[in-house]
């Protein structure tokens, strides 16, 4: 654990594939207090490997805990909505992990009311704090790129196959929230395509188009239907252009002059 610092406690709900790792990290904190989650044999495991954190199946149960300042949601997207809600209702701070909601009006719902508790409502778009990431906003930004004309963004792998929530939701809120941080707008216009392969119910490729006011261009490819892994953004500006590979062992961004 870091020492010296004290931090408000939280219990992440869910301690499936991705909740373990915000377990590990918020363990080392020391910010940590509980865990939640249905699966007992999930429960038992935590027990395991993190003696003395309190752990509940039950989520209302774990909302009367007071010293429980916050949440940390990592269940299925269906799921965020309803949980972030009865938490923010009993005056808990929430980290929710992306998406949102898999609903507008919902995620608005969620707003309004962290805004009504006063209380922290943050989504897990855990790339607009990665180091290449915050360099490439400053390059942009100090005009080393000249004017932005365009970005694409690639996320592309061999599963794994979600049956909650389609492709867009599952990857495309880390390229989407990724784009609009380095731009500093929202589009004016935004179209969306996809095709369903293996449950014709849920998409596993779309391509969707961003359009900017000021005439910037932008497109997401992303699929679980791909035979390599790629994770690559690639920003187009009237000087130069930058690149972003997130798959490369030793993680990279370069810079290259457009003429």
């Amino acid at each position: 654990m870091i020492k010296g610092k004290e931090y408000p406690k939280v219990c992440v709900i869910g301690a499936g594939r991705w909740g373990k790792n915000l377990i590990r990290n918020f363990y080392k904190t020391g910010a940590l207090k509980a865990v939640c989650d249905s699966d007992e044999k999930k429960i038992q495991e935590i027990a395991k490997n993190y003696p003395g954190i309190n752990l509940f199946n039950d989520f209302r149960s774990m909302l009367t805990d007071n010293e429980i300042k916050g949440v940390v949601i990592a269940t299925p997207a269906e799921s965020h909505y309803p949980l972030a809600y009865e938490a923010l209702l009993a005056d808990k701070h929430c980290f929710v992990e992306k998406p949102l909601s898999l609903d507008l009006e919902q995620a608005k719902t969620l707003t309004r009311l962290a805004k009504e508790k006063k209380r922290v409502l943050m989504v897990g778009h855990i790339l607009e704090y990665h180091p290449a990431i915050i360099k490439l906003k400053e390059i942009i930004y100090n005009g080393e790129l000249g004017k932005i004309n365009y970005i694409y963004s690639n996320r592309l792998n061999l599963g794994t196959v979600r049956t909650e929530e389609n492709i867009l939701w599952s990857f495309a809120p880390h390229d989407i929230s990724v784009i609009l941080d380095l731009l500093g707008e929202i589009p004016t216009h935004v179209t969306a395509v996809g095709g369903n392969y293996l449950d014709h119910h849920i998409a596993d490729v779309t391509i969707s188009t961003l359009s900017f006011k000021n005439g910037t261009k932008a497109h997401i490819f992303v699929s679980w239907l791909h035979p390599y892994k790629e994770q690559k953004l690639v920003v187009i500006g009237d000087r130069k252009m930058a690149v972003f590979d997130d798959v490369k062992s030793l993680k990279s961004m370069i810079v290259k002059s457009t003429g």
